[in-house]
């Protein structure tokens, strides 16, 4: 049986983090990215070679990837405890919430894609429906992202008083409501 390199036996040009302070952030791949968030393997993997397994069993899918509860991390891969399981989970939450931040809450909505952005990030990875509000202003600025109902799998209820209740706490002129489904069936 041969022992496995841990990454500080590596070239500087093969380690994750030396790379990326070399040549950037873009210039690693998925797998040396969860790697550096990995920060080490176990006994039988280095870091690279974990995130390797990860990610192949996510079909390198990143979407896979962020789907996965803290839980599910841990009881699949022998050497990721709550630390390392948590610094994914909060990875992905924090790459789900830039795509959220994006210049929407300054912006104009112009269409029907423009509102479909600002709440893609809040509702693309849920499994039970959620029913949103987009709130605007006189010239159609995003005031507010409001959630207004958590359903089941296939229906959410909302209570028209309360949504326009906000309306009126935030002094919307306009409204834009929206919600998920889950399945992705686009069908009623």
């Amino acid at each position: 049986m041969t022992k496995r390199l841990t990454l500080k036996q590596f070239s500087n040009d093969e380690q994750p983090r030396e790379k990326m302070l070399l040549h950037g952030a873009s210039a690693l791949s998925n797998v040396e990215l969860l790697a550096i968030i990995l920060r080490s393997g176990d006994g039988a993997e280095n870091a690279l070679d974990l995130s390797r397994r990860i990610l192949a069993d996510c079909a390198n899918d990143l979407n896979k990837l962020a789907l996965l509860q803290v839980n599910e991390i841990i009881s699949r891969y022998r050497g990721v405890g709550v630390a390392k399981a948590t610094a994914i989970v909060s990875a992905m939450e924090l790459s789900r919430r830039r795509i959220g931040s994006s210049p929407f809450q300054s912006e104009q909505i112009r269409s029907s894609k423009d509102a479909y952005m600002a709440l893609f990030s809040s509702l693309r990875d849920l499994e039970h429906e959620e029913f949103w509000a987009l709130l605007l202003s006189k010239s159609n600025r995003v005031i507010a992202k409001v959630k207004l109902a958590s359903g089941g799998l296939d229906s959410t209820l909302v209570d028209v008083r309360i949504l326009l209740k906000k309306c009126i706490e935030y002094k919307a002129v306009g409204l834009i409501v929206a919600h998920n489904h889950p399945s992705g069936n686009l069908s009623p």
